[in-house]
């Protein structure tokens, strides 16, 4: 029979083979597992803006006024001929054979005009409710792009440069910040819409014309202001890091370190301000052609047709709520949006 302290070195032993085994187990290679690898902001604020909600539903609302304003022709040309006039529904032609002597319409909304006719020149309002969504579209756009193209080139210049560039640039972004932009825009308008004339006679739709680009130079000129300033703080900031000096260091032109090193991380801000210029721009030529100093008759607006249709709003509420209903859907989708972006592009946000 084996002796009691040989049966205990025995479970010792066996013991300590189990705990080399499990240790040699845990010494393999591990199973695979789901690392997540380091995204880039950009990938970040995309995957949030993915399950925004928000964010979701003004994209559909904008994509919905673009696609109707890209269209319209195909749109109104869905309505039928008119009975009376005989004549297929078109956003400048007059019919005064479809109002009464009082200017009032004598037909509402029906399958010719699904949004019944103008008050006094008996134009198919829908027809002009489709194409007067372009303007607004394009001056909000175009003035948003050109105006952001310019503030991030002077803010780039004046962060990066410094010196007198960055306090000339400086003192030009007060100078213009301080001024009355409603009031000075309200007086260049005009001036300029003369010195473009020379003296001659324009017609309506020369005048109109003239006005939709004079209203994009001005709103570009007077809105770089913000983001050159919000562009020339972050670069500031970036020249001081040590990816910036180690290639100055190194010797890498200016203009490479700007677009390649600097650049990159100010997409968020860019992004940001630019989402949230479109709807002040386009708020800026409803309220402009509601004063009277934007676009013109016959050109068809979302602003002009709001102040013509204020005065029969008791009588002919057709003629406002369109045009009111799809300015107010379309300024508050792209404000969203934009604050859906900004969050987006904010760690600190929980949205």
């Amino acid at each position: 029979m084996p002796e009691p302290g040989a049966k205990t070195v025995i479970e010792a032993t066996d013991e300590q083979i189990v705990e080399q085994t499990e240790r040699n187990e845990g010494m393999q290679a591990p199973a695979h597992r789901d690392v997540r690898t380091g995204r880039s902001p950009g990938r970040v604020a995309w995957d949030r803006l993915k399950v925004d909600k928000v964010a979701i539903v003004c994209t559909v609302i904008i994509v919905f006024f673009i696609l109707v304003a890209i269209f319209a022709p195909f749109l109104y040309s869905l309505q039928g001929v008119d009975p009376v006039t005989g004549a297929e529904p078109d956003p400048y032609t007059v019919h005064t054979e479809l109002v009464d002597f009082n200017g009032l319409p004598t037909v509402g909304a029906s399958s010719a005009h699904w949004l019944g006719v103008e008050p006094r020149l008996g134009r198919d309002l829908f027809s002009r409710w489709a194409v007067g969504a372009r303007p607004s579209l394009i001056i909000g756009f175009v003035a948003a792009a050109v105006s952001t193209l310019l503030g991030v080139t002077l803010g780039l210049l004046a962060g990066y440069v410094g010196g007198w560039t960055d306090r000339v640039i400086t003192w030009v972004t007060d100078f213009f910040l301080s001024l009355p932009i409603l009031l000075l825009v309200i007086a260049i308008v005009p001036i300029m819409q003369k010195s473009i004339a020379g003296g001659a006679d324009l017609t309506a739709e020369q005048t109109s014309s003239i006005r939709f680009y004079v209203l994009i130079a001005i709103l570009i000129v007077f809105g770089w202001m913000g983001l050159a300033r919000l562009v020339r703080g972050e670069v500031k900031s970036l020249r001081e890091r040590e990816f910036v000096q180690a290639a100055r260091a190194i010797g890498v032109p200016t203009r490479q370190i700007l677009f390649k090193e600097v650049l990159p991380n100010l997409v968020g801000p860019i992004i940001v301000s630019a989402s949230i210029a479109v709807p002040a721009y386009i708020t800026y030529e409803a309220t402009l052609s509601y004063l009277g100093v934007g676009l013109v008759e016959p050109t068809a607006s979302w602003g002009r047709t709001i102040a013509d249709a204020q005065n029969l709003f008791a009588t002919y509420p057709l003629w406002l709520w369109p045009s009111v209903i799809g300015l107010s859907l379309l300024v508050l989708a792209l404000s969203l949006l934009g604050d859906s972006i900004r969050d987006a592009f904010d760690p600190s946000s929980r949205r």
